[in-house]
C-alpha cells in the first residue's frame, strides 16, 4: 500500500495539470521568439499585409500570415489547448478536493464562466492565425477581437471566483498571490486592447504592433499564473480539502 501511494504521489508531481500551462507559455513564447527573431534577423522586412502606411513594425500577425504561418498556427493551436486545459484541470481538482474547493453555487458558475471565454478566446486564437491578415483581412479582425474578449471572460471569471473563494481561504497566501496577479493582468489587458483598438482605428499601426507585442508577452505571463492554482495538487490527494468546504472566512470583508 505504501508503495503504490509512493508511486502515486511521484506520478503527481511529474504527470500532472500543471504541465498545461507550463508547456502553453513555453510553446507561446517561443512562437513569438520566433516570429520576432526571424523579422529581425531578414532585416525587418515589409510585408505585403502592412499596406501602404508607412508603417516599418510588423504586427505579429503579418509575420506569422507569410512563411512562417504554419508556425504561428501550430504555435496558436497548441497555446489554445494549454489555455483551455489549465481552466478546466483547476476547476476539476477543486471538484475532487485536490485544491482548496468552491463553497459557493456562484463560485461554480464563474469558474465554468471562466473555462468558457478561455474556449471562445482559444477559438479565436486558432481561427486568426488560420485566417491570416494578408489573405483574410477582415476576418482576421474579427477572430482577433473575438480573442481578446474570451480572454477578458475568462480572467473577470477567474478573478472574480478567487476573490469569493479567497473570502473562506485567508490563510492561503498562493490563492491570494493568483488572485492578485490575474487582477493586474485583467486591468493592463483591458487597457491594452482598448489602446490597441484606438490606434487600429486612427490607422497608428507603428504604436499599434508594439502593443500588440507587449500583449502577446503578456499572455505569457498569464499562462504561467495558473501554476500557482494547480502545483498543489502535485502533494494533495482525493478529498484532502473536501473538509474546508463550509470553513467560514477569519475576517469578513467590510
Amino acid at each position: 500500500m505504501a508503495i503504490t501511494s509512493e508511486a502515486t504521489s511521484v506520478a503527481r508531481r511529474y504527470v500532472s495539470w500543471y504541465w498545461f500551462p507550463t508547456i502553453g507559455s513555453i510553446v507561446w513564447i517561443g512562437t513569438l521568439l520566433g516570429l520576432l527573431v526571424t523579422w529581425i534577423a531578414e532585416g525587418s522586412p515589409y510585408y505585403e499585409s502592412m499596406g501602404p502606411s508607412g508603417q516599418t513594425i510588423a504586427y505579429i500577425s503579418d509575420i506569422g500570415a507569410d512563411f512562417l504561418k504554419p508556425l504561428f498556427i501550430t504555435g496558436s493551436s497548441i497555446t489554445s489547448v494549454c489555455f483551455v486545459l489549465s481552466l478546466f484541470g483547476a476547476r476539476w481538482l477543486r471538484h475532487r478536493g485536490r485544491l482548496l474547493p468552491n463553497t459557493s453555487m456562484t463560485q461554480r458558475v464563474l469558474s465554468i464562466g471562466s473555462i468558457i471565454g478561455a474556449v471562445i478566446g482559444s477559438i479565436g486564437l486558432i481561427l486568426l492565425a488560420v485566417f491570416d491578415t494578408k489573405r483574410y483581412t477582415t476576418l482576421h479582425r474579427v477572430f482577433l477581437a473575438v480573442f481578446c474578449i474570451g480572454v477578458l471572460i475568462s480572467a473577470l471569471g477567474t478573478v472574480l471566483e478567487y476573490w469569493r473563494l479567497e473570502r473562506n481561504h485567508r490563510t492561503s497566501r498562493a490563492l491570494t498571490i493568483s488572485m492578485w496577479t490575474k487582477f493586474a493582468f485583467f486591468i493592463v489587458e483591458l487597457g491594452l486592447a482598448v489602446t490597441f483598438g484606438v490606434l487600429m482605428r486612427h490607422r497608428k499601426h507603428n504604436a499599434g504592433a508594439i502593443v500588440e507585442w507587449v500583449l502577446g508577452i503578456l499572455f505569457t505571463g498569464y499562462l504561467l499564473s495558473f501554476n500557482l492554482d494547480l502545483l498543489p495538487a502535485t502533494k494533495s490527494y482525493p478529498g484532502q480539502f473536501k473538509d474546508m468546504e463550509l470553513t467560514p472566512p477569519a475576517t469578513p470583508y467590510t
